[in-house]
């Protein structure tokens, strides 16, 4: 399931990562792990109310909320395309200048896979053509990024194996 739902509100995919549920939780519980270039990378997380500002060396700073974390199979996050107008949530404002992104983890084999959702382009307060642009570089951008995090996660695994955990 790659790809977009036909609308264009809602970017749906995923991938298989060899690795168990916990180990995929550490990278994706981590709000804004998908802000990078051409690899998974830390960032510099400042709290600011209910929200968190991800700092990146490369593409500066990106607002997000933290929706929701169920550990090890399910996190949600709010992310702010315009800065919001307060530190707190804001039902009204929020969905006008944020997209809801939603990861799944779900057990398969001796691995599992990584399901992403990003959905609300349609509610953005931007033009059609803007909206559409974001949800184009988007739909890029997560096949993108599953694939950093596979290689990221599987990196880990090798480190650990190589390190006898």
């Amino acid at each position: 399931m790659n790809g977009t739902t036909g609308s264009l509100d809602r970017i749906e995919q995923q991938i298989d990562i060899d690795a168990s549920a916990a180990r995929v939780w550490e990278l994706v519980s981590t709000a804004g792990w998908w802000i990078n270039d051409d690899r998974v990378v830390e960032h510099r997380i400042e709290q600011q109310g209910s929200r968190v500002v991800v700092h990146d060396e490369k593409h500066g700073a990106f607002t997000l909320a933290i929706e929701s974390l169920e550990a090890p199979r399910y996190a949600a996050f709010r992310w702010f395309n315009a800065q919001p107008a307060s530190a707190e949530p804001d039902p009204e404002r929020d969905p006008l200048v944020s997209t809801l992104v939603e990861f799944w983890i779900e057990e398969r084999g001796d691995g599992v896979v990584l399901r992403v959702a990003e959905s609300g382009f349609e509610g953005l307060d931007r033009s059609a053509e803007e909206r559409r642009r974001m949800f184009d570089g988007n739909t890029e951008g997560w096949a993108i990024e599953l694939g950093f995090a596979r290689d990221h996660v599987a990196a880990e695994v090798a480190a650990g194996h190589a390190a006898g955990r």
